[in-house]
């Protein structure tokens, strides 16, 4: 019954809304994303100076890395294939550093919540991420996109040739840097919600007394 009610909710918001909805590929942004979360210690002054200064050592070392990867795939089984790797080096580092705090590396799907940067926001949604932990990570935490490599980008020069050159597309860039205007805010918005629903029915089929 639940399934069925889900169905006909998904369908009816589809049907009335179908104008706003995203087109030409908008929708496949949560799939051509992968995330930077990089976790602080805690909230004191030492222990954000320290995340930012791992978060620039991390960016660093992936960098060239990602230049030679032209899809998300590639950019996914870099991240995968140097994990283990990208760890050690940032301990090492941390080490040289003085910095005692553990470090943990990960590579995975995270829920994240609307985030709005300088220029442009991304929907709440579920992408794959890097997670670097710092300690615990009980402070403030600092996101960024690593692939397509908006992170280093954007520190030379915040334009629409930039987005384009990372790897969105011109749909993709509009829908994520016009997020705040008209149409654009209500697309954005849909995005989400249609995608919370995609992501409970899956859930509800999954249940042992559904298989």
């Amino acid at each position: 019954m639940r399934i069925c009610v889900l169905l006909a909710s998904s369908i009816l918001t589809a049907a009335l809304l179908l104008s706003f909805l995203p087109v030409r590929g908008e929708e496949q942004i949560y799939d051509s994303v992968i995330r930077l979360h990089v976790l602080a210690v805690s909230d004191s002054e030492e222990d954000q100076r320290i995340k930012l200064a791992v978060r620039d050592r991390v960016l660093s070392e992936l960098t060239p890395l990602l230049e030679t990867a032209d899809t998300v795939e590639e950019a996914g089984g870099i991240l995968r294939d140097n994990l283990k790797q990208l760890e050690v080096h940032t301990k090492t580092w941390m080490q040289e550093q003085g910095y005692t705090d553990p470090v943990h590396f990960s590579f995975t799907r995270e829920k994240y919540p609307v985030r709005r940067y300088d220029d442009f926001s991304l929907p709440a949604g579920t992408y794959d991420s890097l997670r670097v932990i710092l300690g615990e990570g009980e402070g403030k935490n600092w996101w960024c996109v690593l692939f397509p490599s908006v992170c280093s980008r954007f520190a030379v020069r915040n334009t629409e040739e930039v987005y384009l050159e990372a790897g969105f597309t011109p749909e993709q860039y509009r829908l994520i840097t016009h997020s705040e205007e008209g149409t654009y805010q209500i697309r954005f918005r849909l995005l989400e919600i249609l995608t919370e629903l995609f992501d409970e029915m899956q859930s509800w089929y999954q249940m042992p007394e559904n298989r």
